[in-house]
């Protein structure tokens, strides 16, 4: 098994963009070239905008391009949590919001003609044990009376792998490669006029009043506008609201290619793709070349600035140990490679969006369900920048200037998670 730096799921880009060297202008200057960012220079092209492109690597290398290829319609927050905390009004329009994104990523893919495995399978929040699986059905009427699209499923009427006993699906979204995609979507950026460079983080942001000052190591960037966009490492910039997210550390697995009829063999006659309903999830999917890949489950905690990494032994070891568990009929599987990404956890698992300050917007923490949110925010701020009332689903999220609590997400707290998701686990196979 190889421990990658960059990803299984596509080869980097042939050949990058310049570096910016010297000092240019322009109307907005979106920093992060994520899938968000992405999106939102994409839709400021084409609303006549002068837009440049920030990016320290290159477009997508982030967790747009490293993730588990899910366009979901879900939100990381625990459903029957906010049905007792988030009014019936906002709630109902988080979930609005979070379906109308997965539609968005859809289209795109579809404007763009973006080749990247994509096939509308939903998802299915898995139960593997009896708890998890009575959690499921009470999930299910908290989605379904919030208006999402959402059904409670036994697990062999749905075809899921033996060892899940059904749960939740998510009637719309499904999977792609994320590899190929931000492949796509940065050939539709450049094509868009959109001057990208690539190669040049961003160092300090400041609003100056009349404007903005973008400092990198080859130059300067002054625009009139700026849209932070840089998910885990927005906390590197001062002009960041404090306590925004916490940057966390998250893994996939890949193992070798599996033969179609040994997942008919333990019961994945359907190939949904699942998240478990564990404290911090597991993600399990079949892709197009035969593979399964397998993530999540352990999460680490970092802080900015965020080191280039790849997945630690522990990690690793752990994600084996619970492909085994998951799938004893796969039990001879040899795996492939395990490689990781830097994602945000906000104190509240909720997105947010919001202004940083007079002349800059930032968009942050999808929670590790951005795929598809982060470029639907992106594509809605980019509007709003651009002197548009702010869209009845970026309102959902909408957070103003208003201040962050501590987050609780830290080093501590998501290694308790792991830890009281294993005993639990534990202690269903004695009950199941």
């Amino acid at each position: 098994m190889k421990v990658l730096y960059d990803t299984g799921w596509a080869a980097p880009p042939a050949a990058a963009q310049p570096q910016l060297t010297g000092d240019v202008r322009c109307d907005v200057v979106v920093i992060g070239g994520g899938g968000g960012g992405m999106a939102a220079a994409i839709r400021l092209a084409e609303n006549g905008t002068d837009v440049v492109l920030l990016e320290s690597r290159t477009l997508g290398a982030g967790a747009s391009g490293r993730n588990a290829g899910y366009i979901t319609n879900s939100i990381a927050a625990d459903p029957e949590l906010l049905d007792h905390l988030v009014a019936p009004d906002r709630l109902r329009a988080l979930y609005r919001y979070a379906e109308n994104a997965v539609h968005f990523a859809e289209n795109t893919i579809d404007k763009h003609a973006i080749e990247c495995g994509h096939v509308k399978t939903g998802i299915v929040m898995a139960a593997v044990s009896k708890g998890q699986l009575r959690r499921a059905g009470r999930i299910a009427k908290v989605l379904q009376k919030n208006g999402a699209a959402a059904e409670f499923v036994d697990g062999r009427e749905a075809g899921l792998p033996e060892g899940f006993l059904g749960g939740v699906r998510e009637k719309v979204g499904g999977t792609v490669n994320p590899g190929q995609f931000v492949l796509g979507l940065r050939t539709a950026t450049i094509a868009s006029g959109v001057r990208v460079y690539e190669y040049t983080p961003a160092r300090d942001v400041t609003d100056t009043g009349d404007g903005v000052t973008v400092d990198t190591p080859g130059g300067t960037v002054h625009a009139r506008r700026a849209l932070l966009m840089t998910n885990a490492d927005n906390g590197a910039f001062s002009i960041a609201p404090k306590n925004l997210a916490t940057p966390s550390y998250t893994c996939l697995l890949e193992t070798d290619p599996v033969a179609p009829e040994r997942l008919d063999e333990i019961g994945w006659t359907s190939r949904a793709p699942m998240v478990s309903l564990h404290m911090i999830l597991e993600n399990h999917r079949v892709t197009p070349r035969g593979t399964i890949v397998f993530g999540t489950r352990r999460v680490e905690a970092g802080h900015n600035p965020l080191p280039e990494r790849a997945p630690s032994h522990a990690v690793a070891g752990d994600l084996v140990r619970g492909f085994r568990e998951r799938f004893p009929g796969l039990g001879d599987v040899g795996f492939r490679s395990v490689w990781g990404g830097w994602i945000s956890m906000s104190g509240t698992w909720m997105p947010a969006a919001g202004e940083a300050s007079d002349n800059v917007l930032y968009s942050q923490a999808c929670n590790g369900h951005g795929f598809a949110q982060a470029q639907y925010v992106g594509h809605l701020l980019a509007d709003h920048i651009g002197g548009a009332p702010r869209h009845p689903d970026l309102d959902a999220i909408w957070h103003g200037r208003k201040r962050f609590w501590p987050s609780v997400v830290n080093g501590p707290a998501l290694y308790a998670g792991w830890l009281a998701d294993r005993t639990l686990d534990r202690l269903a196979a004695l009950t199941n």
